[in-house]
């Protein structure tokens, strides 16, 4: 069974507990601190799988999470790692935070692999916190909880042209007869309850990717019928090919029929309008009227600028006009995929606005910052990286604590210490 969208929750391995223990040798009465660290927990990655086209096996199994990392040992061993989960999904798969519906991560286009819950932190062992007054501690840091969240997975097909138009107007026939698809074609509504792919091959290897989008109906953008499920395929397409049924045969105003369907794309996404349109009149092999139907749908959106093709899917007849024009229009356009950016970062899940920190002023020229939100956020930013030390300069000031340092009295070029880390000040 096609399933083109899931809802699971995915959890990250909690770090290793920090080890208390004391060295114990022969003829050493008073052996110093020696507890390892705990070992870090496992992350949630998601990966694409060019193999899989379904998130069919989301529907059996709801639930994944990574393993815990281990407690850290006695004579300064080390806890193992939490094992990282691996989570497989086909690509065009957009990863989005179940309540508010935000995206976290698009797996598409050059984002073929991406950590989506970093695990926990393991917590230190006694060994670190040995000082010249306190030579015995008996407390070790505890490792750090892993983050867990309910996820929507939504597989938006990657296609440059789609098909839309309502139901038996022949975008099926049209796929099958231009590309190497076959889907199933039949002479009744909502035969079509997938999206299907095709490669369309031109001349001189000349080749784009058509999909058939299944049949649209009026209240499609309110969800009516299966509305959503089939707007959300068309987000990805460049240009829209409208097929209408030219000759009538089942009663319809092919004119309405695209005022119509564009009118359920704007209410969906008004963005989809912006996109080139064309228009195949489909069915003109069963035109039995004596005016000419084409002209009619021609005068309608000449000043649209939408260009019109007659044709017939069953005999072809202009059939290949139509995918050279398209084609045409896609080498105008930017060749990059359509690729959703994150609105949602899991990080700050963590780091709450009802965790205290403190802003200190050691000495002259030096200032200090500490708390259980700063070591949250520490613990899961990578400073080393170019995106993680842009959160951590964002999350300084969103959270006030720049603010808070100006009001002590920092000024440029002075010293901010965090958990062992220095950074000079500058606006």
């Amino acid at each position: 069974m096609f399933a083109d969208s899931a809802k699971i929750f995915i959890k990250s391995g909690k770090g290793g507990d920090g080890h208390v223990s004391f060295r114990r040798e022969l003829y050493v009465p008073n052996g110093g601190p020696d507890g390892g660290d705990g070992g870090r927990g496992g992350d949630v990655i998601f990966e694409v799988d060019k193999g899989l086209n379904t998130l069919t096996d989301f529907r059996h199994v709801r639930k994944y999470a990574a393993t815990n990392g281990q407690e850290g040992g006695k004579r300064r061993c080390h806890g193992k790692d939490g094992q990282d989960l691996v989570i497989k999904v086909p690509e065009g798969t957009v990863i989005k935070e179940f309540e508010t519906g935000k995206v976290i991560a698009d797996m598409s286009g050059g984002n073929i692999r991406e950590i989506i819950l970093k695990g926990g932190r393991g917590g230190s062992g006694n060994m670190h916190y040995a000082t010249s007054t306190m030579q015995v501690p008996k407390y070790a840091q505890p490792g750090q909880e892993g983050q867990e969240l309910w996820v929507l997975l939504e597989l938006k097909v990657i296609a440059d042209v789609g098909l839309v138009g309502f139901p038996n107007v022949g975008k099926s026939t049209l796929l099958s007869r231009v590309s190497n698809a076959r889907p199933k074609i039949a002479n009744y509504h909502f035969t079509t309850l997938n999206p299907h792919l095709g490669v369309v091959d031109l001349d001189d290897h000349e080749s784009f990717v058509m999909a058939d989008i299944p049949g649209l109906i009026e209240g499609a953008s309110e969800g009516i019928g299966l509305g959503h499920a089939f707007l959300k395929h068309i987000e990805r397409t460049k240009v829209l090919i409208h097929v209408v049924d030219a000759a009538s045969t089942e009663g319809r105003d092919p004119v309405e029929d695209i005022y119509a369907i564009n009118e359920e794309l704007k209410k969906y996404n008004p963005d989809l309008l912006s996109r080139p349109q064309v228009i195949a009149a489909n069915k003109m092999d069963a035109v039995s009227s004596p005016e000419d139907p084409v002209e009619r749908i021609r005068e309608a959106f000449r000043e649209q600028g939408i260009e019109v093709f007659a044709i017939s899917a069953v005999s072809g007849q202009g059939v290949r006009e139509l995918l050279h024009y398209v084609y045409g229009l896609l080498q105008k356009m930017d060749d990059t995929p359509v690729i959703f950016e994150q609105e949602f970062n899991p990080k700050d899940l963590v780091i709450t606005d009802t965790l205290p920190y403190t802003v200190e002023k050691l000495e002259s020229g030096i200032y200090s910052v500490e708390g259980p939100k700063i070591e949250k956020m520490l613990g899961y930013t990578n400073l080393d990286s170019e995106k993680g030390f842009e959160f951590f300069q964002k999350f300084l000031k969103n959270n006030g604590i720049l603010s808070d340092l100006e009001k002590a009295g920092i000024e440029e070029g002075d010293t901010v210490k965090i958990y062992g880390l220095e950074f000079d000040y500058y606006k």
